[in-house]
C-alpha cells in the first residue's frame, strides 16, 4: 500500500526586516487574525480554520520562507516518515520530536531537494473557529502553496515518492516544456503545486474565501488599501478556482480565491493544460492575459536554502 502520511496543508512562515509593516498587511489589510507572538514573531489564523496558525511572520534581516508545514494522519505516521526520510538520505532539521509553536503536536522539519523547510505534524491542538458569514470578505482558511523551483520535475517525484502527493494537472507549453505541477494530498484538487522559476522562492500562498461575493469583495479592500495587484481578477481552468493575485509588502504572492475543485479520486486522471490557449489562464477573460511580465511577478526574490530558521 502506498505510504500517504500527509492530510493537508498547515501554514506557511515568512521572514521579513519590515516586521511592523508585514504585520499590519496581514492582520488588517488581508484579513487574519494575530493568535499569538513574542518579541519579532507573530501567528495569524484564518478565521474559518481549525488549524491554529496559518501564516507566521518572524523579523529578520534576510527575507525568506522559513518552512512550508503539512499534517499528518499520526504520530507514527511522522515517525515511519523520518524513517524513510534516513533511509532515502534526506538531510533533517530535527528528528521527530513535541513542537513548541501554538497548539503543539509531534512533528520533523527537514530539506526537501531545493532546500527549502518542510515541517509534518500530527496532534496540533484544534483552534475554535466559526462559520464565516455572507458577505464576510475574509479568508476561511489557507487553501494551498505554491513553490518556485530550478528542478520541478526532480522536487514533484521527491513529494509524490516520500510524502504520498499525488500529481493532479500540469500547465506546459509547447516551446517550454512542463511549467506547472499540482499536487493533491486529498479531494482537493491541489494543496501544493511547484513551478518552472529561475531560482528557488515561493511563488503564491492561496487563502479561501467563503464564495465568489466574499471573494470579489475581498480583492476591492485590498486594492482599496492600496495593495499591489498582479493578476486578476479571474478563473482558472485547472482546479476552476478563481483567483486575485497580490503582492504583500515584502514581494511575496498572496493569492484570494475560491471555489476549488474537489474530485473524485478513484475516477481522475491526470490532465494537461495548455498555456498558451488563453482559456487555460483564465476561464471569465477577466484577466489580463498571461505575458512573460505578468509571469515575472511571481519569481519572487532568491529564498535561503539549507539553513533552518531559529524557530
Amino acid at each position: 500500500m502506498t505510504f500517504q502520511p500527509i492530510t493537508h496543508l498547515r501554514h506557511v512562515d515568512l521572514a521579513v526586516p519590515d516586521f511592523e509593516t508585514q504585520r499590519a498587511f496581514y492582520g488588517t489589510t488581508w484579513g487574519l487574525t494575530e493568535v499569538a507572538g513574542d518579541s519579532g514573531l507573530a501567528f495569524f489564523a484564518a478565521e474559518g480554520s481549525p488549524e491554529q496558525y496559518v501564516v507566521r511572520i518572524r523579523k529578520d534581516e534576510r527575507k525568506r520562507m522559513d518552512l512550508v508545514a503539512f499534517g499528518a494522519v499520526s504520530p507514527e505516521a511522522v515517525d515511519e516518515l523520518a524513517v524513510r526520510l534516513g533511509r532515502a538520505g534526506v538531510q533533517l532539521v530535527h528528528e521527530p520530536r513535541a513542537l513548541d509553536t501554538p497548539g503543539g503536536g509531534y512533528g520533523i522539519r527537514f530539506f526537501d531537494p531545493d532546500g527549502r523547510v518542510v515541517e509534518v505534524s500530527a496532534d496540533v491542538a484544534v483552534r475554535d473557529h466559526r462559520k464565516i458569514e455572507e458577505r464576510e470578505a475574509i479568508p476561511v482558511r489557507l487553501s494551498h502553496c505554491v513553490v518556485n523551483s530550478q528542478d520541478p520535475e526532480g522536487l514533484r517525484d521527491f513529494y509524490i515518492e516520500h510524502l504520498g502527493f499525488r500529481l493532479t494537472d500540469t500547465l506546459y507549453s509547447t516551446h517550454m516544456g512542463d511549467l506547472m505541477y499540482f499536487l493533491r494530498c486529498s479531494p482537493l484538487h491541489h494543496s501544493f503545486a511547484i513551478a518552472r522559476g529561475p531560482h528557488v522562492s515561493l511563488h503564491h500562498a492561496s487563502f479561501e474565501m467563503r464564495g465568489v461575493e466574499e471573494y470579489m469583495r475581498g480583492t476591492g479592500r485590498a486594492l482599496r488599501a492600496g495593495t499591489r495587484l498582479t493578476w486578476g481578477p479571474g478563473r482558472h481552468l485547472a482546479g476552476d478556482n478563481t483567483f486575485s493575485y497580490f503582492h504583500d509588502p515584502h514581494g511575496n504572492t498572496v493569492e484570494y480565491t475560491t471555489e476549488l475543485a474537489v474530485l473524485e479520486e478513484d475516477l481522475w486522471h491526470p490532465g494537461r493544460h495548455d498555456v498558451d490557449d488563453p482559456v487555460t489562464q483564465d476561464q471569465w477573460g477577466t484577466a489580463d492575459p498571461m505575458s512573460e511580465s505578468v509571469a515575472k511577478e511571481q519569481f519572487n526574490d532568491p529564498d535561503v536554502l539549507f539553513e533552518a530558521p531559529p524557530v
